[in-house]
């Protein structure tokens, strides 16, 4: 008879900050952490965070820069119509606007949305397998990956009913033939799936690269790691020791 071990995981807060200034610091470093990880695309793709409030607010980078140059106070804050609601001269990346409305729209417990174009997870999403089930870091999205086929550069508000269609309830997407796509009750847990999700596409090419044959855990064995590597705290660990080296090494994010 197997004896179940239980984590004794220290308790960490679930729920997303209340006002706005810990959000624009968390997203900040959001963008900091997509770069020193190799994850972030010049001055394209995005990150965003829903601020607490009935009027849809939500923060969004300022298009133009950087991801190493983002700052608290630089995040632009728009509304679900896509209008600026501060003063400012700064744009936002329309593409931008358009995804992460849909997903706003979408699921009412989304806090941070997360787009890349990560090598791995965007070679991926070129193959019409999608991500396999063949290593310990992919089977924590085992059956919870959604799919969107490619439409072109999404300026149209109109494909943000098939973004909220293609994605669901579910918390990872692999954008056909373009990137990848995450969401999380908090940012630390939208950077986590981020995270660990182009870790098994790098994995994967890897494997498939090699032309040998693949080895398939049996479906029973995929959905008990999947469901062992769910938490209500996920990524809360790693995301206060990812602040912990942003704080030592530049913590100008905050600014």
């Amino acid at each position: 008879m197997s004896q179940k071990l239980e984590l004794a995981l220290p308790s960490l807060p679930t729920d997303p900050p209340s006002n706005e200034q810990p959000l624009r610091v968390q997203l900040a470093a959001a963008y900091r952490l997509i770069d020193k990880f190799g994850m972030s695309d010049l001055v394209d793709t995005h990150i965003s965070v829903r601020l607490p409030g009935a009027e849809g607010h939500f923060l969004l980078n300022p298009y133009g820069l950087l991801f190493h140059e983002i700052t608290a106070s630089s995040l632009v804050k728009i509304d679900m119509q896509g209008n600026r609601v501060e003063p400012g001269s700064q744009q936002v990346n329309l593409a931008g606007f358009v995804i992460h409305s849909a997903v706003y729209a979408a699921q009412a417990d989304a806090v941070c949305v997360l787009h890349t174009h990560s090598r791995y997870a965007m070679a991926v999403s070129t193959l019409e397998c999608g991500l396999l089930p063949i290593s310990q870091m992919a089977l924590q999205f085992y059956d919870r990956v959604a799919y969107h086929d490619y439409e072109g550069v999404s300026f149209e508000l109109e494909e943000r009913e098939r973004l909220k269609r293609d994605l669901g309830n579910r918390k990872v997407m692999l954008l056909r033939n373009h990137g990848l796509l995450t969401v999380g009750r908090t940012v630390a847990e939208a950077f986590y799936r981020a995270y660990y999700m182009e870790k098994a596409c790098e994995t994967q090419i890897l494997a498939q690269s090699t032309g040998s044959k693949l080895i398939y855990p049996p479906a029973d064995v995929c959905e008990k790691s999947a469901a062992q590597q769910e938490f209500d705290n996920l990524g809360e660990l790693q995301w206060n020791a990812l602040l912990r080296m942003l704080d030592r090494e530049d913590p100008s994010y905050r600014e």
